[in-house]
């Protein structure tokens, strides 16, 4: 019950999301498998432990198709063993388009994506 109550609680949804990615900082780089996506941050999986600097931003790179790409700068929010929680930092306007692309298809309701929107607004 605490677990709905959390998530109720949350300002943006979040959308269920499998794909591979790339996490990176200065000239290191680790593949991840995405969990699931928000406006705000993710949800990361790794092969190993995450057992790497927390206040560091880190770059991530979501290869859509050949021509669509979603990087976004993040930080660490929490770990638990391999997967992590990553809050956005930073997104440049193409990368929020195709975000924001993303999650109104896999949402199924414009209504929610732009109540997402308006708390990422006032954020």
């Amino acid at each position: 019950m605490s677990e709905q109550i959390n998530q109720d609680n949350r300002q943006f949804h979040r959308v269920i999301y499998k794909a591979d990615a790339t996490l990176s900082f200065d000239n290191k780089t680790w593949l991840c498998e995405i969990i699931d996506l928000s406006l705000k941050g993710c949800l990361l999986k790794f092969d190993f432990n995450w057992k790497e600097d927390l206040e560091k931003t880190y770059t991530l790179n979501l290869q859509l198709s050949e021509h669509q790409l979603i990087q976004m700068q993040l930080s660490t929010a929490h770990v638990i063993g391999n997967t992590a929680g990553f809050k956005c930092a930073h997104i440049d306007l193409d990368s929020i388009s195709e975000l924001r692309r993303l999650v109104e298809l896999n949402l199924g309701d414009s209504s929610l994506l732009e109540r997402d929107l308006q708390a990422l607004a006032s954020y």
